[in-house]
């Protein structure tokens, strides 16, 4: 019963004030990741490789969106290649560097992260763990 869920989060969901150009954006930016629209519904849109994980929609409560100061979501990528690739297709589809890919030793070696912001201003990453480089695995 342990491993039978992948991740601890169910979901996270964002909100946009422009649904039309963060749907476009975000179909763009987590294509290299695996991920596609797996679920719609009026102002709503759910993102994920197999379920629903990841959702963007206009509030429900019809005030405008805004993005949490300290917030960002991480994406999880299954190389080095992916990061590079989400990063790319983020800035292409108008998003806006906050951190170029690269190794990321502060947050362990095997770690290596990009992180964007999309056109909400939301911070978004992805992030890939070398697990050759994890020196803590054998512990």
């Amino acid at each position: 019963m342990e491993n039978d869920f992948p991740s601890l989060i169910s979901h996270v969901s964002i909100g946009t004030n422009d649904f039309d150009r963060a749907t476009r954006f975000y179909d763009a930016a987590l294509a290299p990741l695996g991920c596609k629209r797996v679920m719609e519904h009026p102002g709503a849109v759910a993102y994920g490789r197999l379920y629903p994980e990841f959702w963007v929609q206009v509030p429900i409560d019809g005030a405008p969106a805004s993005r949490g100061n300290g917030t960002h979501f991480g994406f999880l990528a299954r190389s080095r290649a992916e990061v590079d690739a989400f990063y790319q297709a983020a800035l292409a589809a108008g998003g806006v560097g906050d951190g170029a890919p690269g190794p990321r030793p502060h947050y362990g070696a095997p770690y290596y992260g990009g992180f964007v912001r999309d056109p909400d201003g939301h911070k978004i990453e992805a992030c890939f763990w070398d697990a050759a480089l994890d020196e803590t695995a054998d512990a």
